[in-house]
């Protein structure tokens, strides 16, 4: 059985005038009451009295309900299966992300790495009817985990990105074209990158307006994100004497990453700090929104039955007391 609804809820206005019926049983007890003269009141049991002062109520209480539930068998109860058949086109989305040992630093809460994993994975989270990727990289680049509707693995995945887990550098031009093999072909009608790094490119074998082109040429949109406040930030370091604190500033090639971003029709956003970060994803969600045409089926079944023979049931208990435990004698 599915959500009870009902055909026709307005005829439960009726039951306003309950109000007015039960009003007048009310007074009429309270005032019209028979009466007899007897000498004295011993030998009456006060307690079997005051059972039968309630008893006396119960017909008056089972009419009551008896007309609430014809009240609701009239308003006519239904059982609703709904059943929704989603048509989605579908968005395919691959992350990039920097893991290099810059992503350390602490103009972030706690670290730029940890921010952007927070982020992300609350992003990843919220799409729940898109496949998404993940491709992380630092000196070279490493397909973390390939297209996948199973956000729970994902997310599991992202956690598992830790600094260190590839050689260092920044291989922004290798990152963007792993992350263009992994979704190329692709059979979404939208397929979009979220690149995101705190460097410039230093490393690799591919030029990041070089691997743009490759992704403009496949109809994928990419979004570029540069991670650092504008400045010093402290970044940890292992020494001898245990960990030392340095401050570096933070160099993002903007003019590239905004190339990247407007070739394929994406676009290029700076993050400060924590709130900024996560007001960008919020962007690019709200940018990047699935269509979904939904085909609604209901099938709606009659449940005035029970609600029937409940009101049946209640009538025949009211007749029986009456004219059993309640019997007028002549």
């Amino acid at each position: 059985m599915g959500q009870i609804t009902f055909a026709h809820p307005n005829l439960f206005f009726l039951l306003i005038l309950l109000i007015p019926l039960i009003a007048w049983y009310i007074l009429k007890h309270k005032h019209i009451q028979a009466s007899l003269q007897i000498s004295t009141l011993q030998g009456f049991n006060k307690h079997s009295q005051h059972v039968f002062d309630i008893i006396r109520h119960i017909p008056f209480a089972l009419r009551i309900l008896s007309i609430a539930t014809i009240i609701t068998v009239l308003a006519r109860p239904q059982a609703a299966n709904r059943l929704e058949n989603k048509l989605t086109e579908g968005i395919d989305i691959i992350m990039a992300l920097d893991v290099s040992g810059s992503m350390q630093a602490m103009d972030f809460t706690p670290n730029r790495l940890e921010a952007a994993k927070s982020v992300a994975t609350e992003f990843v989270s919220g799409r729940q009817d898109d496949k998404i990727g993940l491709v992380v990289f630092a000196g070279e680049s490493f397909t973390q985990c390939p297209l996948t509707t199973d956000k729970k693995v994902l997310v599991n995945l992202f956690n598992d990105i830790s600094l260190g887990m590839l050689e260092d550098g920044t291989a922004i031009g290798m990152g963007l074209a792993t992350a263009v093999s992994r979704i190329k072909d692709s059979q979404a009608k939208s397929k979009v990158i979220i690149l995101l790094t705190d460097g410039e490119n230093n490393m690799g074998d591919i030029a990041p307006l070089t691997a743009a082109e490759i992704a403009k040429t496949f109809g994928i949109r990419v979004y570029t994100v540069g991670v650092g406040t504008i400045g010093m930030a402290k970044v940890p370091k292992q020494t001898v004497f245990g960990i030392q604190y340095d401050y570096v500033e933070a160099k993002i090639d903007e003019p590239t990453l905004k190339s990247m971003a407007e070739m394929t029709g994406g676009k290029y956003f700076r993050a400060t700090d924590n709130e900024k970060l996560a007001s960008i994803y919020e962007e690019i969600d709200k940018m990047e929104k699935t269509k979904i045409e939904i085909k609604e089926y209901m099938k709606r079944s009659e449940e005035f039955l029970p609600f029937a023979l409940l009101a049946a049931l209640l009538l025949i208990a009211e007749i029986l007391i009456r004219n059993t435990l309640l019997r007028n004698l002549p």
